[in-house]
């Protein structure tokens, strides 16, 4: 580890990536961390006093983590093309006895002032950022108060921007993650790159230290980022059956299920591209969903949420990056030192 991250005791260069809306629990992130890494909580989709008691139950167990949030970066969509969107799905939610939200949602932050404040009043040894950029003031302030700064990007030119507000480090991710992309244009298409190739070119662009995010799900996958030159690799997906996870059960259930045959890059769950098994919902409606996030995500939350308590796995956003088949039903800490045999 490059001296200036040695303060997160992390020996074992796999880390558990922070995976919004349930997978990610404090129980992961200890486990994560007690096995030689270190693990992120997720703050995205929580409200600041969620996240305060899962920072607290966390601190209590007396080891190094971090936090993840999303950093405001809209894509609105129109008036038009949300009720266009909103009517196609609503045979589904007919199905649920739903009615979904009639009017978009664009300026929903995540509570992001909230959020920040809470980092600020009870610091963590890490905090990162996707989706968006924080201002340089916010990455300075929270420097201050003893935290080092992440950045998550997805390209050279990203990596430079996220160098020029102050970040300490870099998670660079590439197109076989699962879940979101992180990238900071979501109005354009991810272009897929190898993730040797896009740590070499991020490491000739910016001196800053790399954690890769890339379906990392195999020891040699492990080894390939770090020859590479990551200093760790962040997984997810390898981590959603494990028995700290706090994924649904239908979610766990189809990453074995043979009738899900791959995954697809799709916006039709939230209005930002993602990663996900491929199912009925990706096929029927990503040529039909515009691109609006946060919009989207709300509209289609009540479907998604009504669909996982039934076990309809056809209308889940079943997040998932491309090695999603090695995900085993295990403690993570096993999971983990596995990845890294090969380092």
């Amino acid at each position: 580890m490059p001296r200036d991250l040695t303060s997160l005791n992390a020996d074992l260069p796999v880390w558990a990536a922070p995976m919004a809306g349930g997978p990610s629990t404090p129980a992961l992130v200890v486990a994560a961390a007690r096995a030689g890494g270190l693990g992120l909580l997720a703050g995205g989709y929580r409200t600041a006093a969620e996240l305060a008691a899962q920072i607290a139950q966390v601190r209590a167990s007396g080891v190094v983590f971090g936090v993840n949030l999303f950093a405001p970066n809209p894509v609105p969509v129109t008036a038009d093309a949300y009720r266009t969107y909103a009517c196609a799905l609503q045979p589904e939610a007919d199905r649920y006895g739903l009615t979904l939200p009639a009017e978009p949602v664009n300026g929903d932050d995540d509570a992001w002032t909230d959020k920040l404040e809470l980092l600020l009043e009870t610091p963590v040894p890490l905090v990162s950022f996707t989706f968006g950029l924080p201002g340089t003031d916010t990455v300075r302030a929270l420097q201050d108060v003893g935290s080092l700064v992440a950045q998550s990007v997805t390209t050279p030119a990203e990596a430079l921007a996220a160098a020029e507000i102050g970040a300490d480090l870099l998670i660079v991710q590439a197109s076989a993650a699962g879940g979101h992309s992180a990238t900071l244009t979501p109005d354009r298409p991810v272009t897929p790159i190898p993730l040797p190739d896009l740590v070499s070119d991020v490491r000739h662009t910016v001196p800053l230290p790399v954690i890769t995010a890339d379906g990392i799900a195999t020891p040699a996958d492990t080894a390939a980022a770090l020859r590479a030159g990551a200093h760790a690799a962040m997984v997810g997906t390898v981590l959603l059956r494990t028995h700290e996870s706090g994924a649904s059960a239908p979610h766990k259930t189809a990453l074995t299920d043979p009738a899900f045959a791959g995954t697809t890059l799709t916006r039709a769950f939230t209005g930002r591209t993602a990663r996900a098994l491929r199912n009925r919902f990706t096929d029927r409606y990503e040529p039909l969903a515009p691109l609006g996030y946060p919009a989207l995500h709300h509209l289609t939350s009540p479907l998604r949420k009504a669909a996982t308590a039934a076990h309809d796995t056809d209308l889940i956003h079943l997040w998932a990056g491309t090695g999603y088949r090695q995900a085993r039903v295990e403690p993570a800490a096993q999971t983990l030192t596995r990845l890294a045999a090969e380092r």
